[in-house]
């Protein structure tokens, strides 16, 4: 028991003296100051790919607005832009073959120029596709170049 009153004098005598501090020591503060570093150096790098990453979904999200266009362009005219026309017909009606017979009054999209992707690069579309394909819309990624891994690369419709 006596051990104890001891203890719970001393503990008193400490916080006593904790609260009649104004400030913190040199030490206390690099203390902190290493903490919160090594969390910086741990926790920092997780994040910093994030914008890239959210504009690789952008450009996923981006090519399915562009094909839902395409569909109802299909739907409206039987046939969809040629590689020629390009995504350029979503906007304004294409005046080469194949004319569109039933051009939607106002375009497929609304906007007066056609979707860059999150880089500010243009889309490729390429009427008709590879392997049996209606078509094919690539972002290049990144570095605006073909092939690639991570964010460099390549964004496409089929995958």
């Amino acid at each position: 028991m006596l051990i104890l009153k001891k203890l719970f004098k001393h503990i008193s005598t400490v916080i006593k003296k904790l609260k009649a501090r104004d400030g913190f020591s040199l030490l206390e503060i690099m203390i902190a100051v290493t903490i919160m570093s090594i969390l910086a150096i741990a926790i920092v790098p997780q994040f910093m790919d994030m914008p890239d990453k959210a504009k690789v979904s952008k450009a996923n999200e981006m090519i399915k607005s562009l094909e839902l266009s395409l569909n109802l362009y299909m739907m409206d005219n039987g046939t969809y832009p040629t590689t020629d026309q390009g995504l350029a017909a979503l906007i304004e009606a294409p005046t080469s073959e194949p004319v569109p017979n039933n051009y939607k009054t106002g375009g497929y999209i609304q906007s007066s120029s056609v979707p860059k992707d999150p880089w500010k690069n243009d889309f490729i579309y390429v009427s008709p596709g590879e392997e049996g394909r209606p078509y094919e819309i690539i972002c290049l990624g990144a570095d605006n170049q073909e092939g690639g891994e991570g964010v460099n690369a390549d964004i496409t419709s089929w995958e």
